[in-house]
């Protein structure tokens, strides 16, 4: 598709030493992922201004519901893993979610107040947004080796960034004009861009393991994987280095769910009206896209060649321990923006491409199953488990100072935990 000496490949080079060979499959992962998490985070602020709608209290109970259907869907998922071929499941899956999609727009295009669809939205879409970055990855993690994961997933990434970047723009430019609604229409035309990508993917993998059977050599195939729907459950039980990923995400989302009830708290309390508040969410999510690009285009990848998987993985959780103790000591909006920045800048350029390389030595059954229940129900159980740990800290009387200051020693324990994992990675 790309020649070798393009223009296109000689710059792709520059950024990530992508080979030629590898031009034409890192670029259609690069839109596919710009249509995913473009169209996410294209509707996403719709969803934080539904939070603000329905209350901190009543999001608290929502995340039980959350942590429940994310349990659900992963045998479900893996039912569907085990019997159809991911060329066929993967652009069905980016079609099922442009049809809701439509169907919430239309909703909410009659009754924006409507508290039931606004509650549906709210715990589908969180359901869905790990689900399908975990899909995403774990096609990824098929198609390319460890090496190849450490040079190139940074500029892959980079793609969900700029569509993470374009969407929230795209959302606050036009959310005056066309409305919630018409947000979530738009959404719906990424999703179905999504499918197109994943098509010109899946081409590219077919066409390279044919390459590699006619040599004599073994390939993975686009056969159901088999098994029982069930056993991403038992092989992460019965890997100490799985059960350390498991942890490692725990800790990441109780960290961030106790950063994301006070960002819904001092939000409620310094903007009165809906849009203003999706307007403000779309400006952070706009700037922290900007900074992560940067970091993704020329940093991810050669800080994971030299310095290790380790280094992506404690970074963001270092920085939290100090972001943590000023928000105990300056409580404000402009000190909950400037975490959530850093936060959410450190955790996609660095954190996210880090969790998928672990999982690059690992045989595709784990990359599929067992990657998918921790992605999903073990994330959302722990969003669960903060929120209500967030609220029973509350009713006790804790300051939000205290608050931030348990936030912190969470953050320390995050930290030590991404060492750990991220060196047992790099000695392999």
């Amino acid at each position: 598709m790309f020649a070798e000496g393009s223009f296109l490949q000689r710059q792709l080079a520059r950024v990530a030493k992508v080979e030629p060979r590898e031009t034409a499959a890192v670029v259609a992962a690069f839109f596919l992922f710009f249509f995913v998490l473009g169209s996410y985070f294209a509707v996403r602020p719709v969803r934080e201004t539904v939070a603000t709608l329905l209350g901190r209290e009543r999001v608290a109970d929502l995340w039980l519901y959350t942590a429940m259907f994310s349990i659900a869907i992963v045998p479900i998922y893996g039912w569907l893993v085990a019997r159809m071929r991911r060329s066929v499941l993967l652009p069905a899956i980016y079609a099922l979610v442009a049809v809701i999609l439509a169907g919430i727009g239309s909703s909410l295009q009659i009754d924006e107040g409507n508290l039931n669809v606004g509650t549906f939205f709210y715990v589908w879409i969180s359901v869905l947004n790990l689900m399908l970055v975990s899909v995403f990855w774990s096609f990824l993690l098929e198609m390319f080796d460890s090496e190849q994961a450490k040079r190139l997933f940074g500029f892959v990434a980079a793609g969900g960034t700029f569509g993470a970047l374009v969407g929230p723009f795209a959302a606050g430019m036009l959310v005056d004009r066309i409305g919630n609604a018409g947000v979530l229409y738009l959404g719906t035309g990424g999703f179905l861009c999504a499918i197109v990508c994943q098509r010109i993917l899946i081409g590219i993998w077919n066409r390279s393991r044919a390459s590699v059977e006619s040599a004599g050599a073994t390939s993975s195939n686009d056969h159901g994987l088999g098994g029982n729907p069930f056993a991403g459950i038992a092989i992460v039980l019965r890997s100490p280095y799985l059960l350390g990923i498991a942890l490692f995400v725990v800790l990441l989302s109780l960290v961030n769910t106790f950063l994301y009830f006070e960002q819904l708290r001092i939000v409620s309390e310094t903007f009165s009206d809906t849009r203003q508040r999706t307007e403000m969410f779309a400006t952070i999510d706009f700037i922290v896209q900007s900074l992560t690009i940067v970091s993704q285009l020329f940093l991810t990848g050669r800080i994971a060649s030299k310095l290790g998987v380790r280094a992506l993985l404690t970074f963001v959780p270092v920085i939290m321990i100090a972001g943590f103790a000023l928000l105990s000591l300056l409580n404000v909006f402009g000190m909950i923006a400037t975490l959530l920045v850093v936060r959410r800048f450190g955790e996609y350029a660095f954190i996210r491409p880090g969790r998928e390389m672990l999982w690059s030595t690992l045989d595709t059954e784990t990359k599929y199953k067992a990657k998918s229940f921790i992605d999903v129900p073990v994330y959302r159980a722990a969003d669960y488990v903060g929120a209500q740990a967030k609220t029973a800290i509350e009713a006790m009387g804790t300051t939000p100072g205290g608050a931030a200051l348990i936030g912190a020693v969470l953050a320390a324990i995050w930290a030590v935990n991404g060492w750990r994992l991220g060196s047992r990675h790099d000695a392999k």
